[in-house]
């Protein structure tokens, strides 16, 4: 291939350089770090992150981020910021502007606009003898020796500092909130991500047909049940109640004939499978499918409270939730 080891060896310098300085960046969190977290978390506004050019579409990213796990934020371009867009800040609102030098003039002009409404600052920079941290109540350092392009100049290690500060700081305030999987579910309900999280079975099996048949029924009943609700399966239970007896699969059925000449006087009772793998309705449905899976099996049998026959939750269902 064409300059092949030419470029496995600047991807992998690149990769190196932006490693070391996240391994700097560690070591540098301690207490002006802290002291960030809990201003934002104890604060009755928004965090509004600003930023211009590169920074601004990382500050994007942060406020994403932020928003997501639970710690409301804005985003609000610095350029915009000096031209109206500063009325989007309120009094209780915390400021963090992010920028490489520290000296960008749209973000100082804004930050000292800030001041003046007596919204508290937070500067992410790499410096800290910089404008911008001069102004700021807090500063955040993201120290930078070097940008992993050429000639020190395409923003690439500087934006990863900053990206991964962000994610610092979310991870952080999502702790002391105690955001819990419920709720990540609430902020993202599309996707398969959220489904894992929200979705049950309960939301599932009542579009199936519930096919049961009693102790006593022959193997002809047996068979129409199972061939009119097409799941390949029918539940036993007590005659005249919702009481789960066994399961009988289209594998048992075949089980059956294949040791049996005559079987016209098999009853339900006799071929089914006790105690069958169940699954409570309002488990989730990710747990269900890791039960199919580990079980290797294609349906479950769905029960109550008390134990009784709901219905049958089939692997389709969860591959038609794209779950699989």
């Amino acid at each position: 291939m064409k300059n092949a080891s030419l470029i496995t060896r600047i991807a992998r310098k690149t990769l190196e350089i932006e490693a070391e300085a996240l391994r700097r960046l560690t070591e540098s969190i301690g207490d002006p770090f802290v002291a960030c977290v809990n201003l934002i978390s104890h604060s009755k506004g928004r965090l509004v992150v600003t930023g211009i050019g590169k920074t601004a579409l990382v500050a994007k990213k942060i406020v994403a981020t932020l928003n997501s796990t639970g710690s409301a934020s804005l985003f609000l371009h610095a350029a915009d910021a000096i031209h109206g867009d500063i009325g989007m800040v309120q009094p209780d609102d915390i400021l963090l502007c992010i920028s490489k030098s520290g000296e960008t003039a749209e973000i100082k002009m804004l930050a000292l606009l800030a001041r003046q409404s007596g919204n508290p600052i937070i500067a992410m920079v790499t410096r800290p003898d910089c404008s911008l941290a001069n102004m700021a109540d807090h500063v955040l350092l993201t120290p930078l020796e070097r940008e992993a392009g050429p000639n020190d100049l395409a923003p690439t290690t500087s934006t990863t500092l900053q990206m991964a500060m962000g994610d610092a700081l979310a991870m952080s305030l999502l702790s002391l909130r105690g955001f819990k999987a419920e709720d990540f579910a609430r902020f993202h309900p599309g996707g398969s991500l959220g489904k894992q999280l929200y979705l049950r079975v309960c939301d599932l099996y009542p579009a199936n047909e519930k096919p049961a048949v009693g102790p006593q029924a022959g193997i002809r009943e047996v068979l129409l049940e199972m061939t009119s609700k097409r799941l390949g399966a029918t539940a036993v239970v007590e005659t005249g109640s919702r009481k789960l007896r066994g399961i009988i699969t289209d594998g048992d059925l075949r089980r059956m004939l294949s040791a049996h000449q005559d079987v016209s006087d098999f009853k339900a009772q006799d071929i089914m499978t006790a105690s069958p793998i169940t699954v409570h309705k309002d488990t989730l449905a990710i747990r269900a499918l890791d039960l199919l899976r580990t079980r290797n099996i294609s349906q479950l049998v769905v029960i109550d409270e008390v134990g009784d026959y709901e219905g049958f939750l089939h692997l389709h269902d969860l591959v038609r939730e794209g779950l699989v």
